[in-house]
């Protein structure tokens, strides 16, 4: 956890996600990735010098088989509270819609549930678990897809919900997430999701690791151009604003 806490700490302290009085939901789908960064706020706000709370938050997006219980008994261990909100979102893409390519619809839905739940639960924050390569994959998949250089930013206004969406994780390699997950125990719900293992972020992942065995630097330099390049990412700079989120 000392590992985990010291590069979320210093992305919460470079982009200045966190202050005095904020109530942050955590985006929990699960995953190893939210459940670590679950676990870090929950630490995190035992010492850090701005006092804020935390509620984890999951939708249910209506897959049989699929159980929270687990994530809830992570919840009462840490002192967290826990709200799991049911949604038809699986019916909707891949019943009703039947979509041949339903990750971005399918993220864009869980995005707004997970905002609007938020709101409801009077939270000004959201913290998404994205970790470093997750940062990676999303810069080449802009790049390469959409031929412009864009990445999410470690910070950003939602205006029209009038929260800020906040990602603490972005320094973390995926494999310290992982090694974290496996030593804890942690409650993983496994996803049903057919599309797994077969997008183009896949794709992406398998590009990166490619150039790591090239470069050990690899993900360095582009995390540093990041920095340099996009105009969000500078440190201590103003959140990146959505207007229409």
């Amino acid at each position: 956890m000392k590992k985990i806490l010291s590069k979320v700490r210093r992305a919460v302290d470079d982009y200045n996600m966190i202050d005095n009085g904020d109530r942050i939901a955590v985006g929990v789908s699960g995953g190893k990735d939210s459940l670590t960064l679950l676990c870090a706020l929950a630490c995190l706000r035992r010492f850090y010098p701005k006092k804020f709370e935390i509620i984890g938050i999951s939708l249910d997006m209506g897959q049989p088989g699929v159980s929270y219980s687990g994530v809830r008994e992570l919840c009462e261990e840490i002192s967290v509270e826990y709200v799991v909100k049911k949604t038809d979102i699986a019916e909707v893409i891949f019943d009703i819609r039947k979509e041949k390519n339903p990750c971005s619809l399918c993220a864009k839905m869980r995005r707004g549930g997970v905002n609007d739940l938020a709101v409801e639960l009077g939270c000004n924050k959201v913290a998404l678990g994205h970790h470093n390569e997750d940062v990676l994959e999303t810069f080449f998949l802009s790049l390469f897809y959409e031929g412009r250089l864009n990445c999410f930013s470690p910070v950003t206004y939602l205006s029209r919900r009038d929260i800020h969406v906040i990602r603490p994780m972005i320094y973390l390699p995926e494999g310290e997430v992982k090694g974290f997950a496996r030593d804890h125990n942690l409650p993983i719900v496994q996803s049903n999701c057919p599309m797994d293992g077969k997008s183009k972020r896949q794709d992406m992942k398998d590009f990166i690791t490619q150039k790591t065995r090239e470069d050990k630097f690899f993900k360095t330099k582009i995390m540093h151009a990041l920095s340099e390049g996009l105009p969000n990412w500078k440190k201590g700079g103003e959140a990146l604003i959505e207007k229409n989120d």
